[in-house]
């Protein structure tokens, strides 16, 4: 399958379209000036800017389980006339009963994960109040194999940097994938028969 995502592709800006001014003898042209000490912080369509990626996540999860239950029950020999009632010399009603029973269980996981590195992405739309939605991806060929990391989310622009940066934590809503396509990334799938032995379908 293919790595990129058509959805992924940077949209193209939109120039506005000055109205027509009587001409004064002026060389100014509102429609294609720009500010001496202009922002170039990411702020309308089409502007990108670079995300950090500093993600690293650590989980870990403990449960021990132990129960444990004893009974018992003994029934006395009656007695007739002084005697017990025996067959054969034998008591007939002297009986006991027992249980023991015993439960002892326990689990622990942990996952930890780590991505390092930056993705250029481009603002796609501007909300209403004023954060901007971007997505992006970077695309890597090696010679064994291709990788591609993709993000998406929304920012503050408040939050970005003067160098037009923000860390990837800072981006609400992130979608961040990272995938491979080649012999490297075949060598750590599973085989067919591999992910059915470990499904809850088999039963050993």
């Amino acid at each position: 399958p293919m790595l990129r995502d058509p959805t992924f592709i940077p949209p193209t800006p939109v120039a506005p379209v000055a109205p027509r001014q009587a001409a004064t003898g002026s060389i100014y042209n509102s429609a294609t000036s720009r500010f001496l000490f202009e922002d170039y912080r990411a702020r309308r369509v089409g502007d990108i800017l670079t995300i950090l990626l500093e993600e690293k996540t650590a989980a870990n999860k403990k449960a021990n389980t132990s129960t444990k239950k004893k009974g018992s029950l003994a029934v006395s020999v009656p007695q007739l006339f002084g005697r017990g009632v025996t067959l054969n010399g034998k008591p007939v009603f002297d009986s006991s009963f027992g249980s023991d029973v015993g439960f002892s269980g326990a689990g622990d996981s942990s996952q930890s994960n780590s991505l390092r590195g930056n993705v250029t992405v481009a603002v796609t739309q501007v909300l209403s109040n004023g954060n901007l939605v971007v997505r992006g991806e970077k695309l890597l060929s090696l010679n064994q194999g291709s990788e591609v990391v993709r993000i998406s989310g929304i920012v503050r622009p408040v939050d970005i940097s003067p160098q037009n940066t923000i860390a990837s934590h800072q981006v609400a809503n992130a979608q961040i994938t990272y995938k491979g396509k080649g012999m490297v990334a075949n060598s750590n799938d599973a085989g067919w028969f591999t992910r059915f032995m470990n499904t809850k379908w088999w039963p050993f």
